[in-house]
């Protein structure tokens, strides 16, 4: 017992004599945190459990990625764009969430899989089904790119104002409302109804939406009140970018390991379609939104990996090893810049 007492106070000494070394422990030494990250992970796992069913119940598997999943994956960086916008916070840390968000999407959670070989789309060998669905992900490929083009001409005078917010509501609600009718042409075509249990299911997502909810805003509120150094405030817009795609990984990884490559690569286009245009749309119609540093390599990086994803996609039906590989590593250099300014 008392070498155990020992060896405790030995690291406890070496690791406080960093100010990082201090974060961690009191970190782990605080409950409240580690308990919000575990309510926050567990309510992300029941949530893709939920939204499993959905396909089975009148919904195309592309669709379930683009109409469903991006509402309860996407929540959290809604409900930080509420937080922000109730307690007067900067519209640049919501932009700058939603920047980060979208480009780990589209470089490290899409770039794992595709390393490990799991992100074939479409081959010739496959079905009609498939080769809708592959259409479908390149149609959203594109709107990921048009809805990033519109932000980035919008915000040419610096800011981004109520009539620039209303715009991009506006080009998010016509893109919803087409995938709305898409499900109903499905549904006509293959004969199949709209199951009533599926309101339970999306009921249950939506439960699970709201701890993400509450996990998010007691992480946020924890960073303002005793967050040092790479926790602190300044780079609140990067962390929670961050931490925010952690239900989009989950979905990736699942369904890429289920074999369901369409799914996990949607939902990523769809989560990557609430951040833009709609989180900052919704907020510059309250508050106008300041441009920071970031937005323009943001954007950039952004538009980049969306045309690396339309290029492979459209030409091969998947993403190669090495191009997910390169994704991945471009993903940490961004990290590495941002964490560093």
């Amino acid at each position: 017992m008392q070498k155990a007492q020992l060896i405790y106070l030995m690291l406890e000494k070496l690791v406080s004599t960093s100010p990082r070394g201090e974060q961690a422990i009191e970190l782990l030494t605080t409950g409240g945190p580690v308990q919000l990250v575990a309510l926050f992970l567990v309510s992300s796992i029941l949530m893709v459990w939920r939204l499993n069913a959905v396909e089975q119940k009148g919904f195309q598997g592309t669709m379930v990625g683009t109409l469903i999943m991006p509402y309860c994956s996407g929540f959290a960086n809604l409900a930080f764009a509420f937080v922000m916008g109730r307690s007067a916070g900067a519209g640049s840390l919501v932009l700058e969430n939603c920047i980060v968000n979208n480009v780990t999407n589209l470089t490290l959670i899409l770039g794992i899989p595709a390393l490990f070989g799991g992100m074939r789309i479409y081959s010739k060998s496959g079905g009609k089904e498939a080769r809708i669905g592959w259409f479908s992900l390149i149609l959203s490929i594109i709107a990921l790119l048009f809805f990033t083009g519109a932000v980035w001409i919008l915000a040419r005078d610096g800011r981004i104002d109520f009539s620039d917010g209303l715009m991009l509501c506006g080009l998010f609600g016509f893109w919803q409302v087409i995938h709305l009718f898409e499900v109903m042409k499905n549904n006509v075509r293959t004969r199949q109804s709209i199951q009533g249990s599926l309101v339970l299911d999306l009921i249950l997502a939506g439960l699970c939406a709201w701890a993400c909810l509450y996990s998010i805003e007691g992480l946020v509120s924890w960073v303002t009140a005793h967050g040092k150094g790479w926790l602190s405030v300044k780079y609140l817009g990067i962390l929670s970018g961050i931490l925010m795609v952690i239900p989009n990984a989950i979905l990736a990884l699942y369904y890429s390991a289920k074999g369901r490559p369409d799914i996990a690569y949607s939902s990523q286009m769809g989560d990557c379609h609430i951040c833009i245009p709609l989180c900052i749309g919704l907020y510059a119609l309250f508050t106008p939104i300041t441009l920071p540093q970031s937005f323009l390599p943001g954007i950039t990086v952004i538009l980049g990996a969306g045309c690396v994803h339309l290029f492979f996609t459209t030409l091969t039906g998947r993403i190669p090893k090495i191009m997910g590989g390169v994704l991945a590593l471009g993903y940490l250099f961004f990290a590495y810049k941002g964490l560093s300014v």
